[in-house]
This record gives structure tokens, sequence and C-alpha cells, in this order.
């Protein structure tokens, strides 16, 4: 019996944190690599991870990401890794001392906005991000519903 090979559809692309967008403002954007061990390397090719809950803090001159859940990987034995573990980031040290500052100032939060695949390496997408208050949520909200609209209107009018 032969292996299937899987469509493009099938592969891994990227693993978004959805509510990102919803509860922040997005500012700065900075690519990281991660440290994962062997069995999260396997479950998030797969596509098994998670970011909706994920923040990072930066302690002791490094980033860390908390709570990003990426599963254990089905095939893994008794060396499979816990699934919400602390992971380190990886980024140069000016980059790191630029979010430090922003994040002291105040206001500023480094969330995850996403877990990509870039030349066969794991990469992490974090922002410097301000809360959205309940009313800028409802805003956003309106925007996007009138642009969905407007979008069906120009559809039906070709």
């Amino acid at each position: 019996m032969c292996a299937k090979k899987k469509t493009p559809e099938e592969r891994f692309s990227e693993v978004r944190n959805s509510k990102a967008s919803h509860n922040y403002f997005v500012g700065d954007c900075f690519e990281a690599g991660i440290v994962l061990l062997g069995t999260e390397v396997k479950s998030v090719r797969e596509g098994n991870a998670q970011l909706k809950d994920a923040f990072c803090r930066i302690e002791k001159g490094q980033v860390w990401l908390y709570h990003s859940h990426i599963s254990e990987y089905k095939f893994g034995n008794f060396q499979n890794h816990e699934p919400r573990r602390k992971r380190k980031l990886l980024l140069h040290r000016r980059e790191i001392h630029k979010m430090y500052g922003a994040v002291e100032a105040g206001g500023k939060s480094l969330i995850p906005l996403r877990i990509y695949l870039k030349h066969g390496l794991i990469k992490v997408e974090i922002a410097l991000c301000t809360g959205k208050k309940l009313h800028d949520k409802r805003e956003t909200l309106r925007k996007k519903i009138t642009m969905r609209e407007a979008e069906r209107e120009m559809r039906e009018h070709k």
C-alpha cells in the first residue's frame, strides 16, 4: 500500500490567531524563530497548533511565548511534549530592546499573530498591539458588515 501524497491544500500553510485583530489594534510586526522539540515540529507541520489565548513576555532579555497550544504528536511515545509549555522565541537583541521599550512605556502587549513555515523553518509573527475597547470592537464589526454588503452588491451588478 502506497502513501498518499498530500496536495498543496492539505499541507500546512499557517496557523492564525483569529481573535488578535478583533481584540487589538495591531502595530509593529516582528518575525521570530521558535525553539521547539521534535514532536512539536511534527505536530505543527500537521497544523495542530492554536494561538487563541497566546501572548509573549520579555524576561531577562529573552522573549517567551505563553499559552500557545501545540497538540501532542499522535505517533509520539513517552517523550511527547507538554501541549501548553512556554516556548522561547529567537529575535535580534535590537528588536527585543525595541519591544521592551514599547511594553514598558505602557499600553502595549506582545501578541502572536500567526505561525508559519518559511524555507523549512517554523516562524512566529508577533506584533506590538494595543487593546481595543468595547466600542472599538463594535465599530470594527460595523465596518466589516458594510464592506461585506458592498462587495455583495458589486458582485450582483456585474
